[in-house]
C-alpha cells in the first residue's frame, strides 16, 4: 500500500508538471503567433515603403525629364536672345521701339527661370531627405526582421523542446503504468496469500475462542470458588457485611469493616459510596483499547502530513519574501520583509513538536492501558505544543499582512494581483482565528487529566462537535487560500517581470497549499466519521462509579488492575503441551507450498485405490502361481525318490564328491565364518548364505528364491509408487502452471486492448492537433492574402490620387503661364 501511495503521489507530481508545461505551451504559442503577426506586418510595411520609393523615383524620373525639358527650353531662349541681340546691333534705330518688348520678356523669361531653377533644387532636396529617410526605414526594418527571425527561431526551438519533453513524459508515464500493472499483478497475488492466510488466522480465532472460553469458565469457577466478594454500593472498601436486623421495625442495620474492624450504621453511609466506587478496576474491553489506539495511529499519519506540508509552506514562503518584491540577490530587501523571513526561518522549532507530542499521545495509548479523557496525560503537552505554534502564527501575522500591503504597493502589482492579496490578507487573518478555536477546545480536552473538575462530562460530547466544526472550517479556508494562490500564481505568470525563480517559487507554494489542504480535509473526514465513537467512548469507566475523580485516582486503579491480572495469572493453571511453534509454522509452509488441489487429492485417492485393487489382483495371481509351483515341487520330489532306487551308483559318486565340497568348504568357513555367493540373472541378484551348518538343499534353495522374488517385488512395488507420486506432483504443477498461462494471456489482452486504445487516443489527438494546425494556417493564409490584396488597392488608389494630383498642378501651372 505504501508504494501505490507513492506511486499515486508520483502521478499527482507529474501531473502538476504536465499542467504547468502546458501552460507554458500556450504562452510561448501565443508569443510566437504574436511574432509572426509583426513579422507579418512588418513585411508589408517593407512592401509599402518599396512602393513609394518607386513612386519616388517615378517622380525623380519625371522631375528629371522636365528639368532637361527646362534646359532645352532655356538653351533655346539664349540662342533666340543671342540672335535677337544680333539684330538689334543691325538695326538699333528699327527696334528701339521693340526693346522695350523684349526687355519685358526677358524680364518674365528669367523670372520664369530663376522660378524653376528653384523648384528644381527643393524638389533634389526633398528627393535626398525622402531617399535618406528610405534608407533608413530599410536598416531598421531589415534589423527587426532578423531579431524576429531569431526570436522564431528560439520559439521554435521551445516548442521542439516541449513536444520533445512531452514525448518523454509520455514514455515515462506508459513505463510506469507498465510497472503499476505488474505490482497490480503482484499485490492480486498477495491479496490471495492473504485471503488464505485470513482463512488461516480465522481458523486460529475459532480454536483460540474456543480456548479461551474454556479458560474463562476456568477462572470463573476459580473466582467464585477462592475470590471474596466485594459489596461497591457502601462506603469502605473492605466490607463484610453483617447486616444486624433490628427489633421495632427500625430500618437502621450495622456494617463490619474488614480492615478498620469498625461498624458502620446505614445512617453514615448514603452518598459516600460514588468516590471509592471510581477506585473498582473497570472492564477491560481489549477490542475497545485496539479500536483507539488505531484511531490515534491514523490520527498521527495525517498530522505527519500537516507538520510537512506546513513546513513546506513556511519555508517556500520565506524564499518568495527573498525574491518578490525585492530580489535579495540584487537589492537589499525591506527591514520588514527581513524580520519576516527571519520570523519564517524558525518555523521547524514551532511545527516540529505537533508531530512530537501526538506520536507520544499514540505511544500512550497500548492494549493494556484503559483510555479516557482523565488517563490521556500527554494530550496536555500536545495542547501546550499546539499553543507554541499558535503563538508563532499571532507573531508573524502581523509581518505577513505587511508585506501583502508592501507587494500591492509596488509599482509591479497589477488591479488584479490587487485584490488577490487583498483576499489572501484576509484568508490569514482566518486561518489564525481557526487555530485559535482548536487551540481552545484542545486545552479543554486536556483539562480532565489535570484539572477534572475544570470541564464537566456532560459538556464532552459539544467540544467533540465543536472540533469537527472547527476542522471544516479549517479545510474551508484553505480550499480559499489554494485558489487565492493559484489564481496570482497564474497572474504573475503572465506578467512580463516575472523570473523564472519567482514562479518555481509560486508552483512549489501552491503545490504545499494543496498538500495542506488534502491533509486538512483528510483529518476533519477522519474526525467527523469516528464523531460517535469518541463521544460514546466517554462512558467508558469503573462500573457503579460515575466518574473518575482524578489522574492520581485512575493511576491507582490501572495499577489495581495489573495486580489482579497478575493474581489471575497466578491462579491460571499451566496448559497441555502443543504443537512447538516452529513447528506448526513450517507445517503451515509446507501445506501452503503444496499446490494441489481438492480435485487433485481426490484424483491421487481415486488412482492410489485402483493401484491398491491391481495390485490385490496381481497378489492373488502369484499366490496361485506359488501353489502350481508347490504342486510341481512336490512331483519333482516324488520323481526324484523314484530315480533314488535305479541310481545307487551314481549317488555313491555324488556323495564322494559332496564330501569333498564340504571339506573345501570347511577351510572356507574357517577363514570367513560366512559369506555369500551371488548368482546374476536377468531378473535380479539371487544371494545364498552358507553356514557351518548343514541344511537341507531343496528347502534352503526354495526360501532363497522365494525371499529373492518378495524383495524383487517389494522394491518394484516402491519404485512403481513412487514414480504415480512424481507423476501426480507433476501432473498438479501442469495445471497450476497451465491456470497461470491462462491468467498471463487474459492480462496479456487486456493489457493489448488498453495499449490499442491508448494508440487510438495519441492518434485521434494527433488527428485533432493536424486539423487544428492546417485550419489556423488556411485562416492565416486567408488573412494574408486578403491584407495583400487589401494594400495592393490602397497603392493603385494611392497612386491614382497621385496622378490626378500631379495633373491638377500642371494644369495650373499652365493656366498661370497663360
Amino acid at each position: 500500500m505504501a508504494a501505490a501511495a507513492e506511486l499515486q503521489g508520483k502521478y499527482q507530481k507529474l501531473a502538476q508538471e504536465y499542467s504547468k508545461l502546458r501552460a507554458q505551451n500556450q504562452v510561448l504559442k501565443k508569443g510566437v503567433v504574436d511574432e509572426q503577426a509583426n513579422s507579418a506586418s512588418l513585411k508589408e510595411q517593407l512592401k509599402m515603403k518599396d512602393q513609394s520609393l518607386r513612386k519616388l523615383q517615378q517622380e525623380m524620373d519625371s522631375l528629371t525629364f522636365r528639368n532637361q525639358q527646362l534646359a532645352k527650353r532655356v538653351e533655346l531662349l539664349q540662342d533666340e536672345l543671342a540672335l535677337s541681340e544680333t539684330r538689334g546691333k543691325k538695326n538699333k534705330k528699327s527696334a528701339e521701339s521693340s526693346s522695350q518688348l523684349s526687355q519685358e520678356q526677358k524680364s518674365v523669361f528669367n523670372e520664369d527661370l530663376q522660378k524653376k531653377i528653384e523648384e528644381n533644387e527643393r524638389l533634389h532636396i526633398l528627393f535626398f531627405e525622402a531617399d535618406e529617410q528610405h534608407k533608413r526605414l530599410e536598416a531598421e526594418l531589415r534589423t527587426r526582421l532578423e531579431v524576429l527571425e531569431t526570436d522564431a527561431a528560439q520559439h521554435q526551438a521551445v516548442v521542439d523542446s516541449l513536444t520533445r519533453k512531452y514525448t518523454d513524459t509520455i514514455e515515462k508515464l506508459q513505463n510506469d503504468k507498465a510497472k503499476l500493472e505488474i505490482k497490480s499483478q503482484t499485490l492480486e497475488r498477495e491479496a490471495k496469500d492473504c485471503r488464505l492466510r485470513t482463512e488461516e488466522c480465522q481458523q486460529q480465532l475459532k480454536n483460540l475462542q474456543a480456548a479461551l472460553g474454556s479458560r474463562l469458565e476456568e477462572s470463573l469457577c476459580i473466582i467464585n470458588e477462592k475470590v471474596p466478594s466485594n459489596d461497591t454500593s457502601m462506603y469502605c472498601l473492605g466490607f463484610l457485611f453483617n447486616f444486624g436486623y433490628p427489633s421495632g421495625g427500625s430500618t437502621r442495620y450495622e456494617l463490619k469493616c474488614i480492615s478498620c474492624k469498625k461498624y458502620w450504621t446505614s445512617e453514615q453511609t448514603p452518598g459516600g459510596s460514588n468516590q471509592y466506587n471510581a477506585l473498582n478496576v473497570p472492564l477491560h474491553n481489549r477490542r475497545y483499547q485496539l479500536k483507539l489506539r488505531d484511531l490515534a495511529g491514523q490520527a498521527l499519519a495525517f498530522v505527519q502530513e500537516l507538520v510537512t506540508a506546513l513546513l513546506n509552506f513556511h519555508t517556500y514562503t520565506e524564499q518568495r519574501v527573498q525574491i518578490f518584491p525585492i530580489d535579495s540577490a540584487t537589492d537589499t530587501i525591506s527591514p520588514l520583509n527581513q524580520k519576516f523571513s527571519q520570523y519564517l526561518h524558525e518555523n521547524a522549532s514551532y511545527v516540529r513538536p505537533l508531530e512530537e507530542g501526538m506520536l507520544h499521545l499514540f505511544e500512550s495509548i497500548t492494549e493494556d492501558t484503559v483510555t479516557v479523557l482523565e488517563t490521556a496525560v500527554k494530550l496536555k503537552a500536545f495542547s501546550e505544543h499546539l499553543a507554541s505554534y499558535l503563538c508563532f502564527l499571532r507573531k508573524i501575522l502581523p509581518y505577513q499582512l505587511k508585506s501583502l500591503e508592501e507587494e500591492c504597493e509596488s509599482s509591479l502589482c497589477t488591479a488584479a494581483l490587487r485584490a488577490r492579496n487583498m483576499d489572501l490578507h484576509r484568508d490569514m487573518k482566518r486561518l489564525t482565528a481557526i487555530f485559535e478555536k482548536l487551540h481552545t477546545y484542545v486545552s479543554l480536552l486536556a483539562l480532565p487529566s489535570t484539572k477534572p473538575t475544570g470541564l464537566l462530562r456532560t459538556n464532552y460530547n459539544m467540544v467533540f462537535t465543536n472540533i469537527a466544526t472547527s476542522l471544516h472550517g479549517f479545510h474551508d479556508i484553505l480550499k480559499d487560500i489554494s485558489k487565492h494562490y493559484s489564481q496570482k500564481a497564474t497572474l504573475e505568470q503572465d506578467a512580463p517581470t516575472a523570473t523564472q525563480k519567482l514562479l518555481t517559487t509560486n508552483d512549489c507554494i501552491l503545490s504545499s497549499v494543496v498538500a495542506l489542504t488534502n491533509a486538512a480535509g483528510k483529518i476533519a473526514s477522519f474526525f467527523s466519521n469516528n464523531l460517535d465513537h469518541f463521544t460514546t467512548s466517554l462512558s467508558y469507566g469503573p462500573k457503579g462509579g460515575t466518574e473518575f475523580i482524578s489522574p492520581l485516582s485512575a493511576e491507582c486503579m490501572l495499577q489495581y488492575k495489573k495486580k489482579a491480572v497478575a493474581y489471575m495469572k497466578s491462579l491460571k493453571k499451566p496448559c497441555a503441551d502443543s504443537v512447538p511453534y516452529e513447528e506448526a509454522l513450517a507445517n503451515r509452509r509446507v501445506l501452503l507450498s503444496s499446490t494441489e488441489s481438492r480435485e487433485g487429492l481426490a484424483q491421487q485417492v481415486q488412482q492410489s485405490l485402483e493401484k491398491i485393487a491391481k495390485l490385490e489382483q496381481e497378489k492373488e495371481h502369484w499366490m496361485l502361481e506359488a501353489q502350481l509351483a508347490k504342486i510341481k515341487l512336490e512331483k519333482e520330489n516324488e520323481k526324484l525318490k523314484n530315480s533314488l532306487s535305479g541310481h545307487l551308483t551314481e549317488t555313491t559318486q555324488e556323495r564322494s564328491v559332496l564330501t569333498n565340497v564340504a571339506e573345501q568348504k570347511k577351510e572356507t568357513t574357517e577363514k570367513s565364518p560366512r559369506e555369500l555367493i551371488k548368482n546374476t540373472s536377468l531378473i535380479g541378484m539371487l544371494a545364498i548364505t552358507t553356514d557351518n551348518e548343514k541344511a537341507p538343499d531343496g528347502e534352503s534353495r526354495e526360501d532363497l528364491i522365494k525371499n529373492h522374488y518378495m524383495a524383487r517385488i517389494a522394491e518394484l512395488t516402491s519404485h512403481l509408487q513412487l514414480a504415480d507420486s512424481k507423476s501426480v506432483h507433476f501432473h498438479a504443477e501442469c495445471r497450476a502452471l497451465a491456470k497461470r498461462l491462462s491468467l498471463a494471456e487474459k492480462s496479456k489482452e487486456l493489457l493489448t486492448e488498453e495499449l490499442k486504445l491508448a494508440s487510438q487516443n495519441i492518434s485521434r489527438l494527433q488527428d485533432e492537433l493536424m486539423t487544428t494546425k492546417r485550419s489556423y494556417e488556411d485562416q492565416l493564409s486567408m488573412m494574408s492574402d486578403h491584407l495583400c490584396s487589401m494594400n495592393e488597392t490602397l497603392t493603385k488608389q494611392r497612386e491614382e490620387i497621385d496622378t490626378l494630383k500631379m495633373t491638377s498642378k500642371g494644369n495650373s501651372k499652365k493656366n498661370k503661364n497663360r
